[in-house]
């Protein structure tokens, strides 16, 4: 394996906090599966004579929003301007999503939809430990109707974004006829808008022709049918779904091992992690394509919103549930914490 990089960039932790003042001028679209992430914290010290299973006391209860929402609430922590097009139940928890997402200063342009049930996805945890979780959902794909619907209101928000991310979970909002729009009307547009992103392995298929796939590891692997241990094998099965799906860009996530970022097939870069600590990493994927598209809406190179991103991903997997990063916070870990530059995989 040889990356044939022309030269490592040259970035410091002053120049890229400096970056950071301003993220705030980015401007994004999200389009994808919305949820509400329930938290039930309590003890278990008895075992249920019912089953062989811990009885959980409940102490404290606490929501947040979880998938396509927490994307847009991570985009406005930072400054930026989100606007989330989605679907949710006519029902207490899509209104808790919908009030939650405006309280961040989100636009939230939502299709109701009185058959399909806000998706909710309860966890319960005790000693700081996760028992249970409990998934609220209908995943099949929505109406034909319901497509058609959220290409209108994309349609309305384009001429004033400057990126879009799709965040997939795989609940059924992005399908082959929402993709097919998607690109017809990007392609009217007389400026380059990035589509982005957060894939689901067995909706490789709608992937092909976007800007930049942000995958974990294991959502790589997955996706292209190949291993991902060893750098070799990053690096292969990386070049692959770029060349299988005619993506010019991807990041490839790693978990306590930091990010591999393909600038192109020939072009990776290996950004360590930043991460002090990790108590939850709920929620991480979310922060990295938030704080990734805020970067490349203002104007930044990939490399530099990588690594903006990592700094941003190791603060928020330092907290349980699914936490957001601020300018500030992310400023200051760039100047307090070691800083590794990007190396290049030869």
């Amino acid at each position: 394996m040889k990356a044939h990089q022309k030269h490592t960039p040259v970035l410091s932790p002053a120049s890229l906090a400096k970056h950071c003042e301003t993220l705030h001028t980015g401007r994004v679209l999200i389009v994808g599966d919305s949820m509400l992430d329930e938290y039930l914290y309590g003890t278990a010290e008895r075992i249920s004579p019912e089953a062989p299973v811990p009885i959980v006391l409940i102490s404290e209860e606490n929501a947040v929003l979880g998938g396509a929402g927490n994307v847009a609430k991570n985009i406005c922590s930072l400054g930026g301007k989100a606007v989330l097009v989605s679907c949710r139940g006519n029902d207490t928890a899509g209104t808790a999503v919908q009030t939650m997402l405006e309280e961040t200063g989100s636009t939230a342009d939502f299709i109701i939809t009185a058959e399909r049930p806000t998706t909710v996805k309860t966890r319960v945890l005790a000693a700081g430990q996760q028992m249970l979780r409990i998934d609220k959902e209908v995943p099949q794909p929505i109406h034909e109707e319901h497509t058609r619907q959220l290409l209108q209101k994309v349609a309305l928000h384009l001429p004033e974004i400057q990126a879009i991310v799709l965040s997939d979970y795989g609940k059924g909002v992005i399908t082959a006829g929402f993709m097919q729009g998607l690109h017809a009307l990007v392609a009217q547009q007389k400026r380059v808008i990035p589509i982005l992103v957060d894939p689901k392995p067995q909706h490789m298929p709608l992937y092909a022709g976007v800007t930049l796939l942000t995958p974990n590891k294991k959502e790589a692997a997955a996706l292209a049918g190949m291993r991902t241990e060893t750098r070799e094998e990053i690096f292969a099965t990386g070049k692959a779904l770029m060349q299988q799906l005619g993506c010019p860009q991807l990041v490839i996530t790693l978990g306590p091992e930091g990010m591999a970022v393909f600038s192109d097939t020939n072009t990776v870069h290996h950004i360590p992690t930043t991460a002090q600590s990790v108590f939850d990493v709920t929620g991480a994927g979310d922060t990295v394509i938030a704080t990734l598209s805020l970067g490349l809406a203002a104007g930044y190179s990939l490399i530099e919103s990588c690594i903006i991103a990592n700094y941003a991903a190791g603060i928020v997997v330092g907290h349980v549930g699914a936490a957001t990063a601020t300018v500030q916070g992310i400023a200051h870990a760039l100047t307090a914490l070691p800083f590794t530059p990007p190396q290049a995989w030869e």
